[in-house]
Order: structure tokens, then C-alpha cells, then sequence
């Protein structure tokens, strides 16, 4: 590992920024086989996630990720306004409002990172096309990092590379199992599968729950899904 490091450091010494860049938009990533591929999604149902933080911590340990570091996060966000009574409790700040929502690469299928990085480190796994990284060919440019519309890349201080959630494609897809955080979920907000499988759960329940992308206004094309919290009356 250690020499990938060195090599990585020399990279950058000879001066990465002085390569061509692919442009900061989108790129496409149709091709003639395309729909003979998975299309790998996560669905996040803000309705059952409780904000626990099993997922991180599942996440670091099966991904070996140095202490401080994560590749995802659950955010707390309040539903209500300062000052304003819940409609369901009659309290201020109440677990009735109170709602999570995760952070993490959102593993766009047109993603800036990719279409930035000058070495082909960041690139879509040919088999599974999740976006992910070749450590031995990462400088430590930051580029990937900068082009991330949602924050959600970082280096890795054991590593020296440039790291992302790539739905644990190296760790539990290898072995044929579930990402590690959705089989931590106890209360099943996670929901991993093949959006391009008619018959699988996933794919079923897109087509019953309405969900939300963010920033889909950006033309990435993020395989994270959200369904939104139901806001209950009285």
C-alpha cells in the first residue's frame, strides 16, 4: 500500500492540474450494452429511519475506515418552526417533528466526479456500473472532491485517496451479500437493489412509493432515492 501512496504523491508532484480536464458538466454514460447492465439504487425512507447511526457505524467497520471518518451520515433536520406547536402532541420540538435524512454519495449515473478526474481513478465498476475508485491510479488532486454537487467525497487519511460510498461494491457486494448498513438497519429505511430487475424489491417499490432525488435539477441522475416523511393531521 504503501508504494500506491508514494506513486500517487509522485503523480501529483509532477503536476496533475496540468492535464487536460474533461468539462465540469455531466457526461453520459449510455451505451449499447446499458440496459443489459444493474442499475443499483438505495432507497432511504425518511418515515422509519430514527436516526439511530447503526448504518455509519456498520459502514466503518465493514469499509475499515479510519477513526473520524465516514462515507455516510444521517443529518437531523425539525419538521416544525421555532416556536410552534406540534399539531399531533401539542409540544415544542417534539419527536413528531423531528425527521433524519442520509448523506452519502448519491451515486450518480451522470457523475461530475468521474467526468473530472484525470487519472480514471474515479470510474464506474464495469460489471455493476457503480462509481468507485482505483486506488493505484488516485494523485490525491482533490478534483472529484470539488466537483461533488453534494459534499459527499473525502480523502482518506490511511489511504491517501480520494474516497466515496460505493454501496460497499469491494467489501459485501463482492461476497454476494447486502450493504453494510442497510443489514444494520433495524428498522428497514434502507432498501438496496436492482432498479433494472422488474422482479426485485426495489424496483416493486419505486413503482408504488413516490420518492425525491436531490438536486435533480442538476441532470446527475442520482440511484439514491428519498421517500419524503408523511406529515400526519389531526
Amino acid at each position: 500500500m504503501s508504494e500506491n501512496i508514494e506513486r500517487r504523491r509522485f503523480l501529483k508532484c509532477l503536476g496533475v492540474g496540468s492535464l487536460i480536464l474533461a468539462p465540469m458538466g455531466c457526461s453520459s454514460t449510455k451505451d449499447s450494452d446499458a440496459e443489459n447492465k444493474p442499475h443499483y439504487v438505495m432507497v432511504f425512507d425518511q418515515n422509519k429511519c430514527v436516526g439511530c447511526g447503526d448504518c455509519k457505524l456498520a459502514c466503518n467497520k465493514a469499509n475499515h475506515l479510519p477513526e473520524g471518518e465516514a462515507k455516510l451520515k444521517t443529518e437531523q433536520q425539525n419538521g416544525g418552526l421555532d416556536g410552534q406547536k406540534c399539531a399531533q402532541c401539542g409540544q415544542d420540538n417534539c419527536e413528531c417533528q423531528r425527521k433524519y435524512v442520509r448523506v452519502s454519495c448519491q451515486q450518480c449515473k451522470n457523475a461530475p466526479c468521474v467526468a473530472v478526474c484525470p487519472t480514471g481513478a474515479a470510474h464506474r465498476d464495469p460489471d455493476t456500473d457503480i462509481v468507485t475508485m482505483d486506488d493505484s491510479k488516485c494523485a490525491g488532486c482533490k478534483y472529484c472532491i470539488a466537483a461533488c454537487p453534494y459534499n459527499a467525497r473525502f480523502i482518506n487519511k490511511d489511504t491517501d485517496v480520494a474516497d466515496n460510498c460505493d454501496f460497499c461494491l469491494n467489501s459485501q457486494l463482492s461476497k454476494g451479500e447486502q450493504p453494510a448498513c442497510v443489514q444494520q438497519c433495524r428498522y428497514d429505511a434502507l432498501i438496496f437493489g436492482d432498479a433494472n430487475d422488474p422482479t426485485s424489491y426495489v424496483s416493486r417499490l419505486l413503482k408504488v412509493k413516490d420518492s425525491v432525488r436531490i438536486k435533480s435539477h442538476l441532470g446527475t441522475e442520482p440511484s439514491l432515492r428519498y421517500i419524503p416523511i408523511v406529515k400526519l393531521g389531526v
